[in-house]
């Protein structure tokens, strides 16, 4: 899963980021509106963390620009102006929650895990294929019943293979959605990670079918 922040205090980005990586997201970061806005509209993500005043383009001008384009990600703003005429002014504009700052960070996870399962933006808490299971709020991760231990990009891994279930993925899709933005990420990488996921839900299951298929040229598929 991967989150955008748009936030001009690098402090409080950076906090936020440190914080979601270690919850297994990929995390990118704009310090201003402008860049927040094309990051927005040219990435795809999972979640937007939107505050709401910033340099360049503020949090309503960027919200209503990308609802305008029909960029339909979920967006949270976070601003430290807590009166009601904002946070009715935000949701009008398209903004699918508000949180105000200062905020705790367990309320700001409950809220980006609520709004990254809305039907339009996921298929479920429990994404499965076959006998494999990947529970999304507890990081539980089965195959036939038996629990399998993954490293944190594993599951961000094999959570976008399961949310892509039966579509041939490439491997650009791949550094696109599991890691940063600004990561430096070669397709040789995804190759090694998915080798490390393969060796996990697959080659310990030798009397099962594989679950993740490599279509030379293309990308990866599981079914």
């Amino acid at each position: 899963m991967k989150i955008l922040i748009i936030e001009d205090e690098a402090k409080i980005a950076n906090s936020l980021k440190k914080g979601l990586q270690q919850e297994s997201y990929a995390v990118d970061i704009a310090l201003d509106g402008l860049t927040g806005y094309d990051m927005a509209g040219s990435e795809n993500y999972d979640v937007i963390l939107l505050d709401l005043m910033l340099p360049g383009m503020d949090g309503m001008q960027v919200c209503s620009k990308l609802r305008k384009e029909k960029v339909n990600t979920p967006i949270l703003m976070l601003t430290a102006k807590a009166e009601i005429d904002n946070k009715v002014e935000g949701l009008n504009l398209g903004a699918d929650d508000y949180l105000s700052k200062p905020f705790a960070f367990e309320e700001l996870l409950a809220r980006i895990k609520a709004l990254s399962r809305r039907p339009s933006q996921s298929t479920g808490l429990v994404l499965t294929a076959n006998n494999l299971s990947l529970d999304t709020v507890t990081y539980k991760v089965k195959r036939n019943g038996k629990s399998i231990k993954l490293s944190k990009k594993e599951f961000a891994l094999l959570n976008y293979l399961l949310r892509n279930k039966g579509a041939i993925v490439t491997k650009n899709q791949i550094i696109q959605n599991v890691w940063n933005f600004d990561a430096d990420v070669l397709p040789n990488t995804v190759e090694v990670y998915v080798g490390y996921l393969r060796n996990k839900i697959d080659k310990k299951f030798p009397n099962m079918k594989p679950m993740i298929k490599t279509l030379r040229g293309f990308g990866y598929r599981i079914d």
